[in-house]
């Protein structure tokens, strides 16, 4: 750059020069034509720089294509400035688009649904998720209204208020029904210019917890205060009535009585903490359900023996049927497989009428494990408590439980251990056609001497 300014100088320094000489000798000619080859010269430079200046500004017009182009002088020196700013431009431009596709893959794979809706409520971009849960489609929503696709009133009267409400709304899922609830919280968020972001999540399995937990507290203060309020009015009447020794006696047999329903719950109540709150067996215990299952018949015929005397009834038919060839060793807790298998029993004998028939096995299953099951003939279930029937102090008939000295936990326990033994508890029942409960051990739980096991899946506590 210097070299070409000090030449112009020289030029025109030389130029004036030789023309002023010329002029002096009384050669006007002369100089007129030197002047004009130095205005010709500075022309064609003046030229030449605005032919590589326009090369240079073509070049930044079409985002530097290769190769570029071959300058001279300051243009030069622009050009590779030019160069490194705009390939320093580029690779950040280049960065921030591949940090915007990770955050958008994020986006979709986000099991909570996210709706991005404009100033004036038209749907501009949503995640699978969320077009799942409003049962919208791409291409075709987009640019639509949301409050023309989501009708739920609770959701539209919130879409309507103007002021975006933190707590948020909770209303039904579009395949919302009775036997599987579909719960949805849906929360919007300001951003942009008048712009807003619906967060959309499935809240089903937290409201189910939260009710369980509930029923739970108001089941477990019911049962245990019942039997305290009979011990008290018990006490009370005894120590302020005159009695006979029969009197008392009777007495004493319903305070025993109560006791031992305290008793039952309070150790129930212990056994499911227990099983919440240990890892689940491993292989280092064998169970022999063959022998497990002859215990819990032998329990449970002395239990309908005792409930038919108090009744006055016939006693329950009670047998074991355990089909040929069945392997009968299982790993996992005794104590935990027994507990379930006497739950199971002890269910069938208190809620079926005395004298029908009970039914105890085992049997394969067409994925080669082995079934565990217990038959009843007892009235059924109905199919709208089939889905609850596992839940803690859940029960068809409250009366007839109570009566029974049932605690509503039994089929709580049975469904814990079934899980934590791999297995799956299943029920089969029609309105006065009986129930039938199943667990279902799979292959790799099995016991069996001189044989190659299946490899053992990781086993996760499940609640």
């Amino acid at each position: 750059m210097s070299i070409r300014i000090v030449w112009i100088v020289l030029l025109h320094l030389g130029g004036l020069g030789l023309s002023w000489y010329l002029q002096d000798r009384q050669q006007l000619e002369s100089a007129l034509w030197v002047l004009t080859v130095v205005l010709l010269l500075d022309v064609l430079l003046l030229l030449l720089d605005a032919w590589q200046g326009q090369r240079l500004l073509n070049w930044l017009r079409h985002q530097m294509p290769s190769p570029e182009p071959d300058l001279r002088g300051i243009w030069q020196e622009m050009e590779v400035a030019a160069y490194r700013s705009m390939r320093k431009q580029r690779r950040l431009v280049e960065d921030s688009e591949r940090q915007m596709l990770v955050f958008l893959d994020a986006l979709r794979a986000s099991p909570n649904g996210i709706i991005l809706v404009d100033e004036l409520g038209h749907i501009e971009w949503f995640n699978p998720a969320g077009g799942e849960f409003f049962g919208l489609e791409s291409p075709r929503d987009h640019g639509q209204h949301l409050g023309n696709l989501v009708r739920d009133p609770a959701f539209s009267r919130y879409w309507a208020a103007q002021d975006v409400q933190p707590a948020g709304v909770t209303m039904n899922g579009r395949r919302h029904s009775l036997e599987r609830p579909v719960r949805l919280s849906v929360q919007a968020f300001p951003f942009g210019q008048g712009r807003r972001m619906l967060l959309v999540r499935d809240v089903t399995a937290v409201e189910q917890a939260e009710r369980m937990r509930r029923d739970f507290v108001a089941n477990v203060s019911h049962e245990v205060r019942t039997p305290l309020t009979v011990l008290s009015g018990f006490v009370e009447t005894m120590q302020s009535v005159p009695l006979t020794q029969e009197e008392s006696q009777r007495y004493l047999e319903l305070m025993a009585l109560q006791a031992r329903r305290m008793q039952h719950l309070v150790q129930d109540l212990l056994t499911l903490s227990r099983l919440e709150g240990s890892p689940p067996p491993d292989q280092s215990e064998r169970a022999h359900l063959a022998e497990l299952l002859e215990i819990g018949v032998n329990d449970a015929r002395v239990l309908t023996e005792v409930l038919a005397t108090e009744k006055g009834e016939l006693p329950h038919r009670i047998r074991c049927e355990i089909e040929s060839g069945v392997p009968e060793e299982v790993f996992g807790s005794v104590s935990e497989l027994q507990s379930a298998i006497g739950n199971l029993l002890s269910n069938a004998v208190r809620y079926t009428p005395q004298g029908s028939e009970i039914i105890a096995g085992l049997s394969r299953t067409a994925e080669g494990g082995v079934q565990l099951y217990v038959k009843d003939h007892g009235p059924g279930i109905p199919a709208e408590h089939l889905p609850r029937i596992t839940e803690r102090f859940y029960r068809v008939d409250r009366s007839r439980s109570r009566e029974t000295g049932g605690t509503g936990l039994g089929l709580a326990i049975v469904k814990h251990v079934a899980q934590r033994h791999g297995a799956r508890l299943h029920v089969e029942s029609k309105p006065d056609d009986g129930a039938r409960f199943a667990l279902d051990f799979p292959e790799y739980r099995l016991y069996r001497q001189h044989e190659a096991l299946p490899a053992r899946p990781e086993l996760s506590p499940r609640h």
